[in-house]
Formats: structure tokens, C-alpha cells, sequence
């Protein structure tokens, strides 16, 4: 196998030679990740082969890249050791031996690098050594699609209240409940009594009230009185005034302790000294917390109620799709369980931030629920129509590999002869990514093994480390 970097932006250059055993050992580095797993049982073979798939996929036993894991895959030792790359003390490669180096986790130098210069440069080149050692190797290709005049993101989703039809009720003074009269399950209307609370402030303020409509009825009567007296000459326009003040500002005490009685809800069934506690949206009690005979204050929430007609789906988008979902979008929701079942609506909020810990761009979508079957909390499936796209191709999942912040697509050029190639990532959909970069529809990409192509490319970072020869 041969490697060498491109001498031009469009990726042309000489092939350097480099040993035949070299070009071996990595034939078998090939052919050994390709059919490794890490276990002797059938089932756990099948489990760790299938998480080898990513190249992400660690092996939890031994904290290293499932792929380069020499502890489960021992025919991987006399291959890295023909590399050189061989830590005798601890048993693994030393460029990735976690007792050695923890701190790259287990994986090459090149993905635990804060230098982008890391990545192979666009255009590198991987030589096989003869023509049937990628099929040897298990080195699969598939022809890069054309772009699609609609494609989707499929992204993880899960069920929430519509928060703008969530009510949590508090006490509106304090007091002690007396009476409940709705309970967990409970169906209510708008304005429903949900509980009665006896309370000395709204007894003090019904005692107003009433003082208040007495010298309302006081007032009346006097400008009344004084009026005829005016009429008849017999008192000034002066006690005509001052009467007049004594009544609007007894209505307007009046008007006052009415209002304040409104907004706790007394006047309407509660009693003397006691108000009800009404409903103020339609909907389910999801939860109560009062109880008879507790002393509740106004910061205390007795009740919440929701509105399940219509919910929301909190969409997951990852970042680098995030700048491809636009507010109006056409979302299709498949809920974990309501199997067969699809719901559609469209994305009404896109976040303005990412969330620093899931990489994440939170995106809302208001699904209609009438007969109450979207329960919060459900697990879903999304997947987002997006805008017509005219450029790059569509590749396989499995064929873009990251290296540090560059992706790359390994084109086949020859039968023995691939080249990486930066590409961007876009949408994805159904298992397939867009890129755009310099991969054409029709190019050949490989797909299985293209993880083991990506390793060729950085051997420069493994090796190293601290078994070296002094």
C-alpha cells in the first residue's frame, strides 16, 4: 500500500513507494478490523460487530476503538507489532494504549488533536497492493446519488405539553383548605371549583365590602337630601359639593373591595370568610397539591391543569443540520407508541442557541391531539422536509469518516487506488448524507471499510508514543 498527500487543489500528484511489507502488513490491518469481534460468543460476536460498524464504537471492556482493539481481537497483535506500533508492558498499540496515553481515550492522535492540520489533506491517496486486496479487505463501494428535489432529516423527538395550555393554580389568599372538589384525572371546565379554602384576609375583606355598600347607600342619601335643600335655597352649592365627594369616593372603596373579591373568588358560592378556587382553563388535573386542613399561602401551586388537545414534539436537531430547518417546515412524527401510526405538522420554533452539553438545536412542532393518544414524554421519530437542494451528491452514512473537524469520502479511482476527499456534510435521510465537495453522482465511495482507509491516511499519527527506542 502506498500513501502520499495531493501536490494540487485537484488532488493530482506522484505516488511515493513504500515497502512491501509495509503494503502486507496493512493489507492485513485491512482484512483483520474488517472481520474482527470482540468476543468468543456467537451473540456477543454479533452485538460487538455490529457497534464496530461506527467508527465511534469503543469497547467498553477495554476502553479503546472497538475496531483497534488487540485485548478481543487477537489477530490485530502481529500486525500492529509489524507496524511498530506495539506497547509490550500493557498489551495494546501504543498509539492508542489508555494507560500510556489516557488522555486520547483510547483512540489514534489524529482524533484527539486541538490541530485541524491533523486531518489528511484533501486528495491524499491510498494505494493498494494489488487489485484484489480491497475485496480481500471487505472494502465495499456505492455510486455517489445525484441531489433529490425534496430530502428529509430524520431526527430523535420526544412528546411535551403545549406549554402555552399548561395552568398551575395557586391559592389566591392564604387560608386553610376546607373542601376539595376535583382530583387528580379530573376533567374541568373553564372556571370549575376546584377546591374551597376558609381565610381571615378574605373575611376582613367581605367585612369591607359590606362597609363599603353601607356608606355608598349613606352617600346616596345624603346628596339626595341635599339636592331638595339646594333646590329650595336653604344650603350652599358648597355642601352640594362636598356630599357629591362623600358618594364617589364611597363607590369608588365599593368598586375596590368588588375587584379585590373577583380576583379571589369569593361572592360565588364560598361562603362567609371562605372563596373557591375555580379553573382557569379547560382541561385534565395532572396534578394536586393541596390536601384538607393544610394552611396553603399564595406562592403555594394547589393545582395544574392541562390541555392535551393539542401537544408539542421537541425535535433534537443536530447541529451541523440545524441551519437547514426553517420555521413552516412540513415534519413527519412517528411516535414510539402508536406504532403505524404518522402524525404531521410543521416546525413553528427553531432555537437561537445550541445546547452546550447534546450538541443540539431544540425545534417545537404542535401536533394536533384530539382523542388524547400523544402522552407527554413519549419517545418519537421526526423527519423534516427540507428545501429543495440542486447541489452535491447523496453518499451512504458509512462513507463519510470524521478526522479531527474534516469529514472525508474516499473516492475509488482505480481497482487498487482511492482518494480522500474534504467534503461538507448536509441533510441526511434514510441511512444517506449529502456532501458537497469534489464527489460527483456516479463517483464510486467506499462504505464498508472506508474506516480502515481512514486509518491508512493518518499512520503518521499512530506509532508514537512511550515505548519508543530511546
Amino acid at each position: 500500500m502506498r500513501l502520499t498527500p495531493a501536490l494540487s487543489p485537484g488532488g493530482r500528484g506522484s505516488l511515493l513507494p513504500i515497502s512491501r511489507a509495509a503494503a502486507v502488513v496493512a493489507c492485513l490491518l485491512l482484512a483483520a478490523l474488517v472481520v474482527a469481534s470482540c468476543s468468543d460468543e456467537p451473540s456477543a460476536g454479533r452485538d460487538h460487530a455490529a457497534a464496530a460498524a461506527s467508527d465511534d464504537a469503543m469497547c467498553r471492556e477495554h476502553g479503546v476503538l472497538e475496531a483497534l482493539c488487540t485485548k478481543c481481537n487477537r489477530a490485530l497483535v502481529p500486525v500492529f507489532q509489524a507496524r511498530g506500533d506495539w506497547c509490550a508492558e500493557h498489551g495494546f498499540p501504543e498509539s492508542i494504549c489508555p494507560i500510556c496515553h489516557p488522555e486520547r481515550g483510547g483512540r489514534p492522535a489524529v482524533d484527539v488533536s486541538v490541530d485541524d492540520r491533523a486531518a489528511p489533506a484533501d486528495g491524499t491517496k491510498v494505494s493498494l497492493a494489488s487489485r484484489d486486496t480491497a475485496a480481500r479487505a471487505g472494502i465495499a463501494t456505492e455510486r455517489a446519488a445525484p441531489p433529490t428535489s425534496t430530502s428529509w432529516l430524520t431526527v430523535p423527538a420526544r412528546i411535551a405539553y403545549d406549554a402555552t395550555r399548561v395552568a398551575r393554580v395557586n391559592a389566591r389568599a392564604s387560608g386553610v383548605v376546607r373542601e376539595l372538589l376535583a382530583d387528580v384525572g379530573s376533567r374541568v371546565s373553564s372556571s370549575s371549583s376546584l377546591a374551597r379554602i376558609e381565610s381571615a384576609d378574605v373575611g376582613a375583606s367581605q367585612a369591607r365590602a359590606r362597609g363599603a355598600a353601607s356608606r355608598v347607600a349613606t352617600a346616596e342619601a345624603n346628596v339626595a337630601r341635599v339636592s331638595s335643600l339646594r333646590a329650595q335655597g336653604l344650603t350652599s352649592e358648597r355642601e352640594m359639593l362636598a356630599a357629591r365627594q362623600e358618594l364617589a369616593d364611597a363607590r369608588a372603596e365599593q368598586a375596590a373591595n368588588r375587584a379585590s373579591l373577583r380576583v379571589v373568588g369569593s361572592g360565588g358560592g364560598g361562603g362567609a370568610g371562605r372563596y373557591l378556587v375555580r379553573a382557569p382553563i379547560a382541561g385534565v388535573v395532572t396534578r394536586r397539591g393541596a390536601s384538607i386542613g393544610m394552611l396553603v399561602d399564595t406562592d403555594d401551586v394547589l393545582f395544574e391543569i392541562v390541555d392535551t388537545s393539542s401537544m408539542w414534539a421537541e425535535l433534537d436537531v443536530p447541529e451541523d443540520g440545524a441551519s437547514l430547518v426553517r420555521e413552516g417546515a412540513v415534519v413527519v412524527v412517528r411516535v414510539d407508541g402508536l406504532a403505524g401510526r404518522e402524525l404531521r405538522g410543521t416546525v413553528g420554533y427553531v432555537a437561537p442557541e445550541v445546547d452546550p452539553h447534546t450538541r443540539t438545536v431544540r425545534a417545537r412542532v404542535q401536533l394536533a391531539n384530539p382523542d388524547g393518544s400523544l402522552r407527554a414524554n413519549m419517545l418519537a421519530e421526526a423527519r423534516i422536509e427540507l428545501a429543495a437542494s440542486h447541489t452535491g451528491s447523496w453518499v451512504p452514512r458509512e462513507a463519510v469518516q470524521r478526522a479531527r473537524d474534516a469529514h472525508l469520502v474516499f473516492v475509488r479511482l482505480g481497482p487498487d487506488l482511492y482518494e480522500a476527499r474534504r467534503v461538507r456534510i448536509g441533510a441526511e435521510a434514510d441511512g444517506r448524507v449529502q456532501v458537497e465537495g469534489r464527489v460527483a453522482p456516479g463517483d464510486e465511495v467506499a462504505t464498508t471499510g472506508s474506516f480502515l482507509l481512514k486509518t491508512e491516511t493518518l499512520r503518521e499519527s499512530i506509532g508514537a508514543g512511550c515505548c519508543g527506542e530511546d
